[in-house]
C-alpha cells in the first residue's frame, strides 16, 4: 500500500466532476453495465470507483482475485453475496467487503435491473472488463476464452454464478 500512495502523491492527480450519467461506460456480460466514475489511471493506481447496473437474476461467476481488495454497496435492488464461506442478503445501503483471495459472487434476487457501487483497490479494473466484455458477449462466450481474461488481469474463475436458493 505504501508503494502505491508514494505512486499517487508522485502522479499529477486531477480532480474529477462528472453529470449523474457520467463516466467511462462498459458492459462485462449481458445484461451487465458498469459506469467508471474513476479509474485507476485517474487515481494513480490507487483505486476504481464504478457503479455496476446489474440484470434480474444477473452477476458474476464466483471467483477470486488474487490482488484487488472489493467492496460492494446496494443502491437498488436484493442481493444475495458470497465471501468464502459466508453468504449475506443484502438490502439497499447493504455494504459488503470481499478481502483479495477469497473466492466470491454476487446474485441480484429480483426481478429488475439493480445497481451496485464497487470500489477496486487497487485501481486498474476497467482494462479488465474492457477485455472481458467483449468475451462473455459473444454469441457462444467460450468458458476458457473468459477463464483467460480472468488470468491475465490476476483473477481465477472458479464455478458458476450463484443460485437463488
Amino acid at each position: 500500500m505504501h508503494d502505491m500512495l508514494a505512486k499517487a502523491e508522485g502522479a499529477a492527480l486531477q480532480p474529477k466532476f462528472l453529470p449523474p450519467q457520467g463516466g467511462l461506460r462498459l458492459q462485462s456480460g449481458p445484461g451487465r453495465d458498469l459506469i467508471f466514475k474513476v479509474t485507476g489511471e485517474d487515481t494513480g493506481g490507487l483505486f476504481d470507483y464504478f457503479i455496476v447496473e446489474v440484470a434480474p437474476h444477473g452477476g458474476p461467476p464466483l471467483h477470486v482475485h488474487h490482488i484487488q481488495e472489493e467492496t460492494i454497496h446496494v443502491l437498488t435492488g436484493r442481493f444475495k453475496v458470497r465471501c468464502g464461506d459466508e453468504t449475506m442478503i443484502l438490502e439497499p445501503g447493504g455494504f459488503a467487503y470481499l478481502p483479495a483471495k477469497l473466492p466470491h459472487a454476487f446474485l441480484n434476487l429480483t426481478a429488475e435491473p439493480a445497481e451496485i457501487i464497487v470500489v477496486y483497490v487497487p485501481g486498474g479494473g476497467h482494462k479488465f472488463y474492457e477485455e472481458l466484455g467483449p468475451v462473455s458477449r459473444a454469441e457462444k462466450p467460450d468458458r476458457a476464452a473468459i477463464a483467460a481474461v480472468f488470468e491475465r488481469h490476476d483473477m481465477t474463475l472458479l464455478g458458476p454464478p450463484l443460485s437463488a436458493d
